[in-house]
């Protein structure tokens, strides 16, 4: 298992195909094309791949904030779902950690669901901290 750095669009689509997996309300053309539209304003993607098998996708962005200084916000996390349990997940944390050190980042951040208990119990073993409650409307 190696974690690459999406640096060309050409393994967008079978990044996508995973990544349909967390995001199931668009369809493989429609998020390749929101993806990109992302890229344009920083949005980057992680992956890890064992020979031709994506197996682990991270869409993040580098950035910084009065609340966290620079820092990475992990906007989609998501291991296939015949991959999980593979260290996949672990390894593209531990990859993401060492290039937000590189970056000049001092924190990780990430969402997750309420109702993704799996995901919480992997943050937490990731080491994650719970630190806030997230809020949002759409009364807009």
């Amino acid at each position: 298992m190696e974690v690459y750095l999406l640096a060309s669009n050409d393994e967008l689509e079978k990044v996508a195909q995973i990544l349909l997996q967390l995001r199931p309300q668009y369809d493989l053309k429609d998020l390749q094309a929101q993806i990109e539209r992302q890229q344009e304003t920083g949005y980057q993607i992680a992956y890890v791949k064992k020979e031709e098998e994506i197996l682990c996708v991270a869409g993040f962005v580098v950035g910084e904030k009065l609340a966290w200084g620079k820092s990475i916000y992990i906007d989609d996390l998501v291991t296939n779902e015949a991959s999980r349990s593979t260290g996949a997940g672990s390894l593209l944390i531990n990859w993401l950690k060492k290039y937000a050190k590189e970056m000049g980042c001092q924190q990780l951040h990430l969402d997750s669901g309420v109702q993704r208990f799996s995901a919480h119990r992997f943050y937490l073993r990731e080491r994650f901290d719970i630190v806030s409650h997230h809020f949002t409307t759409t009364d807009i």
